[in-house]
């Protein structure tokens, strides 16, 4: 479906509220109020509501997030009925990777194409302080298993915070010379920590880019496979690429393709603004079906806004849903 001049052809799949970790940007200390069971969109529900409406709207690419997905029991069923619809012809998922050493392969089987895993930090006791637990070397065994169960390309997602982990993007980015692996530096952005944000700020990534092209000399590059907003670039031999996602400092929303359905079944047109939501599950659970649905996406669609709610300094937005509940 085509919008302000915007083709939106992405979904990004919450499943869950909840996670095995309690990341410092995306989640308070004390957690959050998980939603009950009976709140959540049963895996019977999602796939109902996705067969009905992909056609419609023209989507292509789906990637399940959570929280983290990984978590929730019988994930695999739901990526293998995804598959099976026929339509999907980018099926993805974001994850911590800490159940991804026995899943990848499984995950692979059912019919998933790629993963994105989120890793800020290369350093096992720095991991543990900005994730507040976990394992940095499950989560190195888990990028180990997506390659070799061929979940490619294999894209990793460093969130970039000044004075917490900025000194390590040169590290991160030689991940990218030996292996096909694909490293993107996210800016910081206010949502699950906002205090955090006003504090710490935000790295452009003009910056970090500057900075690894007087280490390394970069030179543009053609994107792996992907559906994202990442602009690439490459270190002369490497195997690997390097990408850019920039919120703050060049948002991209006049181009954005994507709309999220969280787990409790409200369809969010916009990451970064809390003004847009459209509830599908109430008249679902109600009866509603065929048309009724897709005219309740396109709706949702209608009212995304022309651009997110942060200031260009990035210290806006008091955000009422913390990333973990939306489903980023």
């Amino acid at each position: 479906m085509t919008e302000q001049g915007r083709s939106i052809s992405y979904l990004r799949l919450s499943v869950t509220d909840r996670c095995n970790l309690r990341c410092i940007y995306c989640m308070p200390q004390e957690g959050i109020r998980i939603l009950p069971q009976r709140d959540i969109l049963t895996y019977d529900e999602l796939v109902e509501i996705i067969a009905t409406v992909a056609g419609p709207l023209g989507l292509k690419g789906i990637r399940i997030t959570g929280g983290e997905p990984l978590v929730r029991g019988g994930i695999l069923d739901l990526v293998r009925r995804l598959s099976a619809m026929g339509v999907i012809e980018d099926l993805s998922l974001t994850t911590n990777a800490l159940l991804l050493t026995k899943m990848a392969g499984p995950l692979r089987e059912a019919g998933l194409r790629r993963v994105n895993i989120s890793l800020d930090t290369l350093r096992p006791d720095r991991y543990r302080r900005i994730c507040r637990g976990g394992s940095l070397e499950r989560v190195m065994a888990g990028i180990d298993a997506a390659v070799e169960a061929g979940l490619a390309p294999v894209k990793i997602n460093q969130v970039v915070i000044p004075g917490v982990n900025d000194d390590e993007v040169e590290q991160m980015a030689r991940l990218t010379v030996d292996r096909e692996l694909h490293v993107r530096f996210i800016e910081f952005m206010p949502i699950g920590n906002s205090d955090l944000q006003r504090r710490r700020k935000y790295i452009s990534s003009a910056s970090l880019r500057s900075k690894l092209q007087e280490s390394f000399g970069l030179c543009s590059a053609d994107g792996p496979r992907g559906l994202g907003p990442a602009r690439y670039y490459r270190i002369p031999g490497a195997k690997g690429n390097i990408g850019f996602i920039s919120p703050l400092s060049r948002h991209f929303c006049s181009s954005c393709n994507r709309i999220r359905l969280t787990a409790d079944g409200w369809i969010r047109t916009c990451l970064l603004s809390d003004r847009v939501g459209v509830d599908v599950k109430t008249p679902f659970r109600a009866g509603e079906r065929g048309d009724v649905l897709v005219d309740i996406f396109r709706e949702a669609i209608r009212r995304k806004p022309a651009s997110h709610d942060l200031a260009p300094k990035g210290n806006g937005g008091n955000f009422i849903r913390t990333m973990c509940q939306i489903g980023g």
